[in-house]
């Protein structure tokens, strides 16, 4: 029995034992404390206390959204949204704050410093302004991962950085106000042995060579784009041998890229020198990166072909090539990189055609080859491009027309083909294309379409169109129902017909462009239309009329551009009544007669370009509203005085109102208008008394014109603040006063005209020396009374007539362009631009050759022209004028000029017009005069001159009225033999055409057409007297005065050293 009691005693002790451990175990589980520990708690909640949400914090996120709020007190931090815990410990080892609208500042004694555990930190993409990387940075000893990009830190990164010796990936990109110093850069390499990721784009590293990365071996991405680093590519960079991603793009690095660069970078796999100034050619040893998916040189100097061996970069998938100097054929081996998903080449001077192999890229998403000098056709292979999203050949040189099969690139959104030289029908297989959303063929020769505007009927994601500046020919369908159109441009075609009433099905169209065709019929603008969101309507140069209904007040409440120059309108409209938003507004070339009414400028308000020139408008000049920047009146029956409330009109930037019946004195505020007038163009007016002399300083003005008026008194020495000034036109005025030599003041003057005044007194140049009038390419004081010498030393400085631009690929014009406050109230008085776009003013130029006026309305900006005929010069034609080598016409007629006609004239290639008549020049005509191939008119009647006239090129095509007069000369084509047996003097220069085409380009074919004015000016004479060939008849009626509307395609400038 002893043994029984003796184990239920050891059974009792069992069960209390195990009740014990029971009751242990319930009661440490019941008291176990919160993960975080109460201090990091603690640190987090102050932290806190730093910062608000701002909405605008984390604009550059997807998503964004305040993590701290979930940050309460009593809570387990760990539990916290972006904190991370150590489990086993319970220490906050990883903060994401990153995208947390966080705005505030970080002082150098943050409670953040206080989490020594710490091994992620990441604030990125937040508003941390007026923050510095402060040195606190540099405790957190087991820190691998640092992400501060994108939150506006500011100073120099401190030393105490290159303390984090864990650290795997430092990324302090996007502070552009934070900056390196050397000393810290090299400390951190010596430190961050670990390092793998370093990100620091946009950080200020201009005082940091480059080769002070070369010992980050454990690196394998680098990105330092846009920190302004300098210098050439060094070669240590390059042996980094663990690189997978090296981004140098957008810096100011200089010289080749090294040839040898390459070799150790095996595993590199993207590499961006985009956004330089590297010279050279592509090394070879670009091909041996087997490994490159992505390669981006673009926006650099570099030139040379591209090496056929970098198609054996087989992995691939995105080249960007473009906006260098590159020439050449594209290599057919590019077409092995069959993952290839983008190729921009564009931008460049590559010639030749595109591979047919190109249609083995059948992973190729984008292509861009636009602007370069690719010829040919498109070839058909591109049709097995099932990928194909974008494709862009535009400001090129194909040709032909378009394949039928390029209809099967079922997944293409835009096609850009404008700009080159395509013919034919527009397939109408592209009617397939059911996700194309734009397209862009103007510019080009395309006659017809196959079938009626198909892109408009059956491609209902289609947003814009502009198939302008082509030959097609037809009416315009009837448009289906498609709310996906945006733009519509058919402008400068030959489109004939009505518009269809369908067009209202359009109904999200907001702009249409459809001037300069054949169109006719009435336009009705009345309730019915459905058009509710046109911003822009362009009906100019058709033969079309405005209904009666269009004068009702119906709106377009979103109308800003109406342009229905040339619409044959006899009444202001008055659906315009509404259009309260208007700012553009162009009804010029019209019948609009009366008064311009009252209601106009008071309901738009917000107009800021008025042209309603050439109209028969009568009453007196309206005084625009405050947001005019362009005024255009000219050509109407305006009366009365101008009113001095213009001059309130402080944005207005061109004021034209000539040829009016305008009368009384200039108004004294019109000198001192405003800083952002640039035209100020009076001609062909009443305008009396003196021109005001309150012209400010620092003001715009680029052209004043005050041609045709009763002015008097003296030309205004406040002209001189006018330091913008190209072009001064005080002709066919009464003006009584001397040369005002102190004009040689103004630099950037190109045209001068001064005749048919009272100008009087010799030409003195008072400065003596320096460089005057060097711009200079029109100049005329004729029909005045300057008396003395020819200006000699002035000859010698017109440095325009004596170079000549040979960069430009088109004709150029002298104009000004106007901003507008569309594109940032940006204004630059420019020169040399093709055509008349909106936003651009014209300058023009009355000449007279042999008595014969003629307006140019547009001045080549190589038209150079001297005439200071009809005023009474005395003494030698200088010999200077022989340097003019590109002077087109030279007038001296009718002075007392003496001497011989100097033999350096035969160096003026370019002459076209030459009269020297009614003077006292003796001796004979030099033969070095039929060097001038060009020469179109010759008049030398009523001098002294004697001997044989010269015989070849020109000359055999003058007449006997060129030499009327000079009883002295004999031989052809006058009746008087000379009477030496050897035959009148010539010259013979071997290949001088091909010489002077290599001299003028396009420029000698352009005379005629761009400024017409020698067989203009010459036609009545040349040709109906003496019988002149007639291909100068059919050059002169071949003319077309084009006028380009909307918005002009330029090609981007590119950045250059």
């Amino acid at each position: 029995m002893r043994w029984v009691i003796w184990l239920s005693q050891l059974f009792y002790l069992l069960l209390l034992f195990y009740s014990q451990l029971t009751s242990s175990s319930s009661s440490f589980n019941s008291s176990s404390p919160l993960l975080c520990s109460h201090d990091q708690s603690s640190a987090l909640l102050q932290f806190k206390q730093l910062f608000s949400p701002w909405e605008y914090a984390s604009l550059s996120c997807d998503i964004s959204y305040p993590k701290m709020e979930s940050w309460k007190k009593g809570t387990d931090c760990c539990s916290w949204d972006g904190v991370t815990c150590d489990s086993v410990r319970g220490d906050v080892i990883g903060l994401d704050l990153s995208c947390s609208l966080l705005y505030g500042t970080i002082p150098s004694n943050a409670s953040l410093f206080l989490l020594p555990h710490l091994q992620r930190l990441n604030l990125a993409f937040n508003a941390l302004f007026r923050s510095r990387i402060s040195s606190g940075f540099g405790r957190f000893a087991e820190l691998r991962y640092l992400n501060l990009s994108d939150s506006v830190f500011e100073g120099q990164v401190p030393l105490e950085l290159s303390h984090l010796s864990q650290l795997s990936s430092l990324d302090l990109s996007g502070n552009s106000w934070v900056s390196f110093e050397t000393s810290v850069v090299k400390r951190l390499v010596q430190n961050l042995t670990k390092l793998r990721e370093l990100h620091l784009d946009h950080v200020n590293m201009s005082s940091v060579s480059l080769s002070s990365f070369m010992n980050f071996s454990s690196l394998v991405s680098l990105t330092l784009e846009g920190c302004r680093l300098r210098g050439s590519l060094p070669n240590d960079i390059f042996g980094l041998q663990n690189l997978r991603e090296l981004n140098l793009r957008g810096n100011s690095l200089i010289g080749e890229i090294p040839s040898s660069s390459f070799s150790n970078l095996k595993a590199l796999s993207s590499l961006s020198l985009g956004d330089n100034y590297l010279n050279g050619t592509i090394p070879l040893s670009l091909s041996n990166l087997k490994e490159l998916s992505y390669l981006d040189l673009q926006r650099n100097n570099l030139n040379g072909p591209i090496p056929g061996p970098l198609g054996n970069l087989t992995k691939v998938t995105q080249i960007f090539l473009n906006s260098n100097y590159f020439t050449g054929h594209i290599p057919s081996s590019l077409s092995h990189l069959k993952d290839l998903n983008l190729i921009d080449l564009s931008n460049n001077k590559f010639q030749g055609s595109i591979p047919v192999s190109f249609g083995n890229l059948t992973k190729v998403t984008d292509i861009m080859l636009q602007y370069n000098n690719f010829t040919g056709q498109i070839p058909s292979s591109l049709s097995n491009l099932k990928y194909l999203n974008v494709i862009d050949l535009s400001y090129n040189k194909f040709e032909g027309s378009i394949p039928v099969s390029l209809g099967n690139l079922t997944k293409v959104t835009k096609i850009m083909l404008q700009y080159n030289n395509f013919t034919g029908h527009i397939p109408s297989s592209l009617s397939n294309l059911k996700d194309l959303t734009f397209i862009d063929f103007s510019h080009n020769n395309f006659g017809g379409l196959g079938g009626e505007i198909p892109f408009l009927t059956n491609l209902t994601k289609l947003n814009a169109v502009n198939l302008s500046y082509n030959q097609l020919t037809g009416q315009m369908c009837e448009f289906q129902p498609n709310n996906s159109l945006q733009s519509l441009r058919l402008e400068n075609n030959r489109l004939n017909g009505s518009i269809p009433n369908s067009i209202s099905n359009l109904g999200n169209l907001s702009e249409l462009y459809l001037s300069s065709n054949n169109l006719s019929g009435i336009v009705e603008f009345d309730e019915s239309t459905n058009l509710k969101k046109l911003y822009t309507i362009d009906l100019s140069n058709n033969s079309l009329f405005l209904g009666i209904k269009s004068h009702s007040n119906h709106t377009f409440p979103h109308l800003r551009h109406l342009s229905m120059s040339s619409c044959n309108i006899i009444e202001f409209p008055k659906f315009l009544k509404s259009s309260k938003y208007l700012k553009n507004l162009d009804l010029s070339n019209n019948r609009i007669s009366n008064q311009i009414p009252e209601w106009m400028f008071e309901v738009l308000e917000n107009l800021e370009y008025l042209d309603l020139h050439a109209n028969l408008f009568q009453g007196n000049l309206p005084v625009p509203p405050s947001t005019m920047i362009a005024f255009f009146m000219s050509n109407n029956k305006l009366t009365g005085e101008i009113p001095s409330m213009i001059c309130n009109v402080s944005d207005l930037e061109i004021l034209d109102i000539s040829n009016n019946n305008l009368s009384g004195k200039i108004p004294q505020c019109l000198g001192n208008f405003g800083h952002r007038l640039s035209v100020m163009d009076l001609r062909m007016n009443n305008f009396h008394g003196t021109i005001p002399d309150t012209f400010e300083k620092e003001n715009s003005l680029a052209t004043i014109a005050f041609n045709g008026n009763h002015l008097e008194g003296k030309v205004p020495r406040s002209f001189v603040n006018c330091t913008n000034l190209k072009v001064l036109d005080l002709g066919n005025n009464m003006i009584n006063d001397s040369f005002p030599y102190w004009l040689e003041a103004l630099s950037e003057l190109r045209l001068l005209v001064l005749s048919n005044n009272r100008f009087h007194g010799p030409i003195r140049n008072r400065k003596n020396k320096g460089v005057f009038f060097s711009k200079l390419q029109i100049l005329d004081l004729s029909h005045n009374e300057f008396t003395g010498l020819l200006p000699r030393i002035y000859f010698e400085n017109l440095e325009a007539m004596m170079i000549c631009n040979e960069n430009a690929q088109e004709p150029q014009y002298l104009a000004t362009y106007y901003g507008t406050r569309d594109y940032g109230a940006l204004k630059c008085n420019v020169y040399d631009r093709v055509g008349v776009p909106e936003g651009f003013y014209q300058d023009s130029i009355e000449v007279t050759v042999k008595g014969s006026k003629r307006e140019l309305p547009r001045v080549l900006t190589i038209f150079t022209m001297i005439d200071l005929s009809s005023n009474q010069f005395q003494g030698e034609i200088p010999v200077a004028l022989g340097r003019l080598k590109f002077l087109r016409l030279l007038n001296l007629s009718h002075n007392s000029l003496t001497g011989h006609i100097p033999s350096t004239l035969g160096n003026s290639l370019a002459l076209e017009a030459l009269d020297l008549s009614s003077n006292k020049l003796t001796g004979e005509i030099p033969m070095q005069l039929t060097l001038l191939t060009f020469l179109a008119m010759l008049n030398l009647s009523q001098n002294y001159l004697i001997g044989p006239i010269p015989e070849g090129k020109q000359f055999n095509t003058f007449g006997n009225e060129s030499y009327d007069g000079n009883l002295g000369l004999c031989g052809s084509p006058l009746s008087i033999k000379c009477r030496t047996n050897e035959p009148p003097p010539t010259i013979f220069l071997e290949d001088n055409d091909s010489m002077f085409a290599e001299g003028f380009g396009w420029k000698t074919v352009l005379i005629g057409y761009g400024c017409g004015f020698v067989f203009g000016l010459v036609v009545g004479y040349v040709v109906f007297k003496t019988r002149k060939p007639q291909w100068i008849i059919r050059l002169i009626e071949g003319e077309r005065e084009g006028r380009l509307t909307g918005h002009i395609n330029q090609r981007p400038e590119r950045r250059r050293s």
